[in-house]
């Protein structure tokens, strides 16, 4: 893809906007936040951008990019007013960092597949940080839905894994199975443990199957709310309230729902 001329420019004016809402005369909430503070805004605009891709508004998208962006300068300009780090640097780092793992691009060796391309940066990654734990890197403070993710990703790269998503389907029917066992017992740790276990294995079959788990439930989550919105509209237009009508009642609409929308996207 070819860059504008103007996007360097462009950049450059964010930054300078960034520089100056924190100055002394500056604007007053900008320049109380600190590292702890914007991060809250940070996870924010990144989970408003993530809602857009599931609903696949591009407009939206290109705004929540900007959003985030602005969050990632913010975020730099409070390290480099503490001296730890430049903005510059930061690209500076990444810059590198992409030539350096893209040997097979930016330099002499190749490669064929896209798994070589993974062990490969994997290698060049453990080599550049002394790793020696193969699943160092992923927060336990990432959300336990996309951590479940990562966690299955990076064994996967050491050749522990699944072949087919058919197989790995296989474990989360046994994991549900003992779910189902346990459920009648009521007993909360053994619940937890086996409630865990069945998560951790439909998100492998998602990986397996090219489907992001975060989003997937995101997606689900949006379309329980419309849905749910659109009951309590039609209870609303029968006269009727929540609390006062029965469940097989709110189960019939919600059917009903389900059915438009169907026949909506048939058309």
């Amino acid at each position: 893809m070819e860059l504008k001329s103007d996007v360097g420019e462009r950049f450059k004016q964010l930054v300078e906007i960034i520089a100056a809402l924190r100055r002394p005369g500056g604007c007053p909430w900008d320049r109380e936040q600190n590292e702890k503070t914007i991060m809250n805004f940070f996870l924010e605009e990144v989970y408003e951008l993530a809602e857009a891709v599931v609903k696949g508004e591009a407009a939206a998208v290109a705004e929540e990019l900007g959003d985030v962006l602005m969050e990632v300068v913010f975020l730099a300009q409070i390290y480099q007013e503490k001296g730890a780090f430049s903005l510059e640097a930061v690209i500076q780092r990444i810059n590198q960092k992409m030539v350096d793992r893209h040997p097979h691009v930016f330099g002499t060796k190749r490669v064929t597949s896209s798994k070589k391309v993974i062990e490969e940066w994997q290698k060049r990654k453990a080599k550049e940080k002394n790793i020696k734990d193969p699943l160092q890197g992923i927060s336990p403070e990432t959300p336990a839905l996309w951590q479940a993710f990562l966690l299955g990703r990076r064994a996967a790269q050491f050749g522990f894994d699944w072949p087919t998503a058919e197989e790995a389907w296989q474990k989360t029917e046994e994991e549900l199975k003992e779910f189902k066992a346990v459920l009648p017992s009521g007993q909360e740790t053994a619940l937890m443990r086996e409630a865990g276990d069945l998560f951790f294995s439909l998100v492998n079959v998602c990986r397996l199957r090219g489907i992001n788990p975060e989003l997937s439930l995101r997606q689900a989550n949006e379309k329980f709310r419309t849905r749910f919105n659109q009951l309590l509209e039609e209870l609303k237009r029968r006269g009727l309230e929540p609390g006062q009508v029965s469940l097989e009642v709110m189960d019939s609409i919600w059917d009903e729902i389900k059915q438009a929308e169907k026949a909506a996207a048939k058309d």
